[in-house]
């Protein structure tokens, strides 16, 4: 079966992304409008009635602001622990409440939406409580690792199995050092529970790729302390130095923050 893939918006104000199988898919996140994500997937011919989950990485704003409405309203399931979902809950920017679409997964036990074989995994980040998805199609594994502080053995191992992977590149660590920023937000975002930078993601995929790694999305860039361009030269040049070719050997995607990305399908 193929693999549709869209990112609707992925930066520090939203992130929404899409995976399809066949006539259906999930939704990782809603932390942009609901007329929006309608919008994004009728432009694509995603039919929105045939979304049957929304899976949720953690309770961050800009994660979540439309989570209560597709539960609610829509009747869309929503997936997170219970952690999470009681700070969504708390949270003042879900104006709608989760309560009859809860649906609580647990770390490392698998579960399933149609075909999709989905695993949460914990990632370091300052959220109530975090999660990555690793979703399996078929032959198919596809990674999702946003808003992670660095990576830990758990989350490593997991990316290291992926086919395509969605990898948090969040600042460039000059930008923010030099940039307006007060110093308690610096270090909240260079703190070991905060944001990935462009070099230290660059690094690891560089020292851990493998040749079954297709896709790279470099996701939720920073507006005032990153540029996509910048993003991609970072990790572009230093696979290159390892002797990995982007546009070769591996694909390299900037996800844009505010736009939609192109649809891809993996066959």
């Amino acid at each position: 079966m193929n693999l549709r893939f869209i990112s609707l918006a992925s930066g520090s104000s939203g992130n929404c992304y899409y995976l399809g199988a066949g006539e259906y898919g999930i939704l990782i996140d809603a932390g942009i409008g609901i007329r929006t994500i309608k919008k994004t997937l009728k432009e694509n011919n995603i039919p929105f009635e045939k979304i049957l989950g929304l899976c949720i990485t953690h309770d961050h704003a800009d994660h979540i602001k439309s989570a209560g409405c597709l539960g609610e309203k829509y009747g869309i399931p929503v997936y997170t622990t219970s952690t999470i979902l009681d700070g969504m809950n708390r949270s003042y920017c879900m104006t709608e409440k989760i309560y009859s679409a809860g649906r609580i997964i647990h770390k490392e036990i698998s579960f399933n939406i149609g075909d999709f074989k989905i695993t949460p995994f914990e990632v370091p980040h300052d959220g109530t409580d975090n999660i990555g998805y690793f979703i399996e199609l078929d032959n198919h594994k596809f990674a999702f690792a946003t808003d992670l502080g660095h990576i830990t053995e758990c989350v490593a191992s997991y990316l290291k199995a992926a086919n395509y992977l969605v990898i948090e590149s969040n600042y460039d660590r000059e930008m923010l050092e030099q940039g307006n920023y007060p110093v308690h937000l610096k270090r909240r975002i260079t703190n070991p529970n905060g944001h990935m930078c462009n070099d230290d993601t660059a690094e690891f995929l560089a020292t851990n790729f493998n040749e079954s790694l297709q896709y790279i999305f470099l996701c939720h860039l920073s507006r005032e302390n990153n540029h996509p361009e910048l993003a991609f030269k970072t990790v572009e040049y230093r696979l290159f130095q390892q002797g990995i070719r982007v546009g070769k050997d591996v694909q390299l995607v900037a996800l844009k923050r505010n736009h939609p990305s192109e649809y891809y399908e993996f066959e």
